[in-house]
């Protein structure tokens, strides 16, 4: 194949790397760009330097951090943040993989701020594009009562392997994230990234099991490898090697390491790793995994304490930046970024927190909301409306809340899992969430599944409240046990329904814990006996639950509590 059919071939974004490397425009071109007229091609390559603009947006722009070395940061660190936010009123967000997010800059000071931050020594770079995303691990890493070995020395290896590498700023077919973990108990499950180590024991010796292909919609899947701790860098740069040299750079919607390995089968994909590895991987470990509901504050091994300062849903303003980094400060304590959006304070004497939490939000992930072009809500001020936090909080529920179909909030790998959408299906009400419920995440075994495709915002809170009663009910010490034991066991149209005749009927009926899989003969039964008025549609579940919704939802002329279309929030 000619170079020329090659590159015609070529998804775009892929072409213009073909002309122009990221890192030979950052070298050429970057100084010298006017933010006030980006083209196309400069969008796709400021995205390698952590700087995100879109065309209906185009004078504002966002710039990312990558989290250092796995959510560490210095008190200093945020005080220089807090002071930045100030000086050009920006807004600033904690991002689900443990970094900062700086909103609503304008195209006068995208340059000055972008050099700050790097002079200064908070890296943007490879935070969006086609890089090697922020490594993420447990916030409790290498003090964990539950940890095993200490993973930070390895993300730092990996960070600076990867960090301004001229071959790799860029030029892999499509992002990856990882996660690795040393503890047998993580905050927040790791099965979404494209690569995850997880804790592992084989021959009396700790390491990691490999799972690869994860995704926002997908886990990641068990590759039969077990590293030794000294093994991991090794693999993780042979990965790179194949990822670059072997993945698709064509249809850019089938590029993700998940459709490589659907492609190419995980067993070839693991003889490529293994020929740059240079030699054959054992096989799997037993995984050391276990689920613990984590508290507001938490004993660490030797014997202080760590403080989960819930933030207002990944929100931060300058004033409690400052506040938090003043304690820090005064009690020479450490300042880790987790996943979930929380601030967490380790190494406290005893438990004292330096301000109260704004927000209960320390099991909810919400995406960056209006403040992302992509959402069609505003996921953040939603997540405060509609949700029942007091009793999510109470039941330690895992949530995750996305504000359109790309998953940032992570919405199928949590117990209870939320897409923000819009509809005129029920009349006047168009704002309103898709519902999945019921991911066994803690150790990768399933994705959350859909209870309902569309519940309208002013019925949400209620329905929820009702999800999280039926699973009070069943006496489980924890949603995914409850998943496992009694909602995994029956049909989607069986639960949609089940949950339908509860609202309806102004009932709390739970579910049965069954030993089997239920068929749907025994579902009817089941629903027939437990609701009175129970009607079968055409002899059909899924039209059941059409008519249902249709039936408890729709309303008739101006709903009092119609929400008109979103505008996109300027915090100034």
């Amino acid at each position: 194949m000619s170079t020329d059919t090659l590159e015609k071939k070529l998804n775009k974004r892929e072409q213009y790397k073909a002309k122009l490397k990221p890192y030979d425009y950052y070298t050429k071109e970057f100084d010298t760009i006017d933010f006030d007229s980006v083209g196309e091609g400069d969008r796709y390559y400021l995205q390698d330097l952590g700087i995100f603009n879109t065309y209906f947006l185009e004078d504002e722009f966002t710039i990312r951090l990558r989290n250092k070395d796995g959510g560490r940061f210095l008190a200093q660190d945020l005080i220089f943040l807090a002071k930045l936010v100030e000086e050009y009123e920006l807004t600033l967000v904690i991002t689900a993989r443990a970094g900062f997010q700086l909103h609503d800059i304008y195209s006068d000071d995208v340059i000055e701020i972008w050099h700050k931050l790097n002079d200064y020594g908070l890296t943007t770079w490879q935070s969006f594009g086609d890089n090697i995303r922020n490594i993420v691990t447990d916030v409790y890493d290498g003090l964990s009562k539950y940890g095993h070995i200490e993973v930070h020395p390895l993300i730092k290896q990996m960070n600076d392997y990867i960090l301004k590498n001229p071959k790799y700023v860029g030029m892999l077919p499509r992002r990856v994230s990882i996660g690795i973990s040393g503890n047998e108990a993580n905050v927040n499950s790791f099965f979404a990234n494209d690569i995850y180590f997880a804790l592992a024991k084989k021959n009396d010796v700790y390491g990691f099991n490999v799972y690869m292909g994860g995704k926002n919609t997908e886990v990641a899947q068990d590759a039969d490898i077990f590293l030794e701790e000294n093994e991991v860098f090794d693999f993780f740069k042979a990965f790179v090697s194949t990822f670059y040299t072997h993945g698709s750079r064509f249809s850019r919607s089938k590029t993700r390491l998940f459709y490589m390995i659907e492609s190419m089968g995980l067993t070839k994909l693991k003889e490529l790793i293994a020929t740059e590895f240079g030699k054959a991987f054992n096989h799997a470990g037993e995984l050391q995994l276990k689920h613990v509901d984590f508290e507001e504050f938490e004993e660490l091994h030797d014997g202080s304490y760590a403080y989960c300062y819930q933030s207002n849903f990944g929100r931060l303003d300058a004033k409690e930046i400052h506040q938090i980094a003043a304690f820090v400060q005064e009690h020479h304590c450490e300042i880790r970024i987790g996943i979930d959006q929380n601030i967490y304070l380790l190494g406290l004497k005893a438990k004292t927190a330096p301000l109260p939490s704004p927000a209960l939000s320390s099991t909810i992930v919400s995406c960056a909301g209006n403040l992302c072009p992509y959402a069609v809500w505003s996921i953040k001020e939603e997540s405060a409306l509609y949700l029942p936090l007091e009793s999510i909080y109470k039941n330690r529920i895992k949530v995750g809340f996305s504000g359109c179909a790309k998953g940032c909030g992570r919405h199928r790998h949590t117990d209870i899992g939320l897409i923000g959408l819009k509809t005129n299906n029920f009349g006047a009400t168009d704002g309103g969430a898709r519902v999945f419920i019921g991911a066994e995440h803690d150790e990768g075994q399933s994705v959350a599944r859909q209870l309902f495709s569309m519940v309208p915002f002013v019925h949400l809170k209620v329905t929820l409240a009702l999800v999280i009663e039926l699973f009070e009910r069943s006496e489980e010490k924890n949603f995914q046990l409850y998943s496992r034991n009694i909602l995994n066991r029956y049909s989607e149209d069986f639960l949609s329904l089940w949950h339908l005749y509860n609202l309806k009927n102004k009932t709390k009926i739970a579910l049965p814990q069954q030993n089997e899989l239920q068929t749907q003969e025994k579902e009817l039964t089941l629903l027939q006996n437990s609701f009175k008025d129970f009607v079968l549609v055409e002899d059909d579940m899924k039209k059941s639950v059409s008519t249902m919704v249709k039936e408890l939802w729709t309303v008739e002329g101006e709903d009092p509590h119609y929400k008109p279309p979103i505008k996109r929030t300027n915090f100034r």
